[in-house]
């Protein structure tokens, strides 16, 4: 417990960053005027940042989806994946705990903190497109962090152009989880219809992320022979 406890504690802080830059960009986003683009890099670049600064003592989850995936993939124990999934949950909530202390400060509303939806496509059509794009942010990951890529240290930067991309396309559609504590928080802290929804976002991207697992495994050879 005590050796894996770094890991755990980069979890945290690297979940806490994603969450509170990547929402809190959403959540401020029209009046900075960022627009889909901007708060899409805002989640990037707080991956590429992540990747960077723990990548080397955790490998930068900062996703139960992901962690998921390497637990599939045998690439990490049982007990770490648990140790990985509590840490990011905290992360999530710290980050989101954060941006609601900052908007109350600052006297804005706190009714909408960066919390996923169904919108118009249902729960059924929220449940495709998640799994969808988390499958393919995840299956990236899981291709450039493989020890036969040949990426090497361009993995981060890879990985977070990747989220760039899903949330192009996922922000209009769901918000983008992609991310199961990520959607996770927000929605505890608004409530509502928010926490009503929240399943899809947690249990989609796992599926997602399981997909990516098999396929890099079985399709594109990403892990070593047992």
């Amino acid at each position: 417990m005590m050796k894996s406890m770094p890991k755990y504690i980069s979890e945290i802080i690297g979940t806490f960053v994603l969450v509170l830059f990547g929402t809190g960009a959403a959540v401020c986003g029209a009046a900075l005027n960022l627009g889909v683009l901007g708060v899409a890099f805002a989640f990037g670049l707080s991956i590429v940042a992540m990747a960077y600064t723990i990548g080397k003592i955790s490998g930068c989850h900062i996703n139960p989806a992901v962690s998921f995936a390497m637990w599939i993939n045998k690439r990490m124990s049982f007990a770490e994946f648990c140790g990985y999934i509590i840490s990011q949950v905290i992360g999530a909530l710290l980050g989101s705990l954060a941006l609601f202390t900052i908007l109350k400060i600052g006297g804005f509303g706190t009714d909408a903190l960066g919390q996923n939806a169904f919108n118009s496509f249902g729960a059924g059509g929220a449940f495709l497109i998640e799994t969808i794009l988390t499958f393919v942010f995840v299956l990236v990951v899981i291709a450039t962090t493989s020890k036969k890529s040949n990426v090497g240290n361009l993995a981060g930067l890879f990985i977070g152009l990747t989220l760039v991309l899903v949330h192009i396309l996922g922000i209009p559609l769901t918000g983008t989880s992609v991310n199961p504590a990520r959607s996770l928080a927000p929605a505890i802290f608004v409530g509502g219809e928010a926490i009503k929804q929240v399943w899809v976002f947690i249990l989609a991207p796992l599926v997602g992320g399981a997909i990516a697992a098999f396929v890099g495994k079985y399709l594109l050879n990403t892990e070593e022979e047992e």
